[in-house]
């Protein structure tokens, strides 16, 4: 969609609010393409930069992808893949991603690969 990639400013920003005192939920934090290597990155340097920001002392309590499946974007119709899942829009079938399992082993290990 032309959205600039840059982790840092995600990180200098977690970083900055933490001077609310209020603990921080990143959502809807993605990426549109049909790139499943370039969704894959855009996935561990986007959580790298949450892991640096919590180690600088940002109260991080959550991080959400958008967005689990592809969907309707409203100025955009069908035409954008963000989902960690694909889905067949002729079959509805649903695949998930490579970076669907990335995302789960960080879940599950708390770890980056």
């Amino acid at each position: 969609m032309g959205w600039e990639f840059f982790p840092e400013g995600l990180r200098r920003n977690l970083v900055r609010l933490q001077a609310l005192g209020k603990p921080i939920y990143v959502t809807e934090n993605g990426v549109a393409t049909l790139d499943d290597d370039a969704r894959t990155k855009h996935l561990i340097a986007h959580l790298a930069a949450v892991s640096s920001a919590i180690d600088d002392g940002a109260d991080v309590r959550g991080y959400f992808y958008w967005s689990l499946m592809d969907n309707f974007e409203w100025a955009e119709g069908y035409c954008r893949h963000f989902g960690l899942v694909e889905v067949d829009r002729q079959t509805l079938a649903r695949r998930p991603r490579p970076a669907a399992f990335v995302y789960r082993d960080v879940i599950a290990t708390n770890a980056l690969p």
